[in-house]
């Protein structure tokens, strides 16, 4: 139920400070919500992917069919990668994905945890 509640926690707060922040403020916020919510660091890295994973996936394809796939025409020349939104909206979720797992993961280490 933690890991549940975890990736919620995480995707809602870096979609607020996605809004607000720079980009890269979804790793505090995977960071944060590793430090109040205990997991094991391996749970806790594969929430901040999973949260922020999808929320760029969804969030990619939002605005890709906003402005009529101008985003995957675009940035698609500059990775090398064509005219697919789908390729284009998985390279964002992984790179946001890894950079909140890792927060995430470094969050969980700073909690004292007890041998079972």
């Amino acid at each position: 139920m933690k890991f549940l509640v975890s990736i919620f926690a995480i995707a809602l707060l870096s979609y607020f400070c996605g809004v607000y922040f720079p980009w890269w403020m979804i790793a505090v916020a995977g960071f944060v919500v590793s430090l109040l919510l205990p997991q094991r660091p391996s749970l806790a890295f594969l929430s901040g992917f999973t949260a922020v994973f999808l929320l760029w996936l969804i969030l990619a394809f939002l605005i890709n069919n906003a402005n009529g796939g101008i985003l995957a025409g675009r940035v698609g020349k500059l990775l090398g990668i064509g005219k697919s939104p789908v390729l284009l909206a998985v390279i964002t979720g992984v790179v946001g994905g890894l950079v909140t797992g890792l927060a995430a993961f470094s969050g969980s280490y700073l909690r004292p945890h007890r041998r079972r």
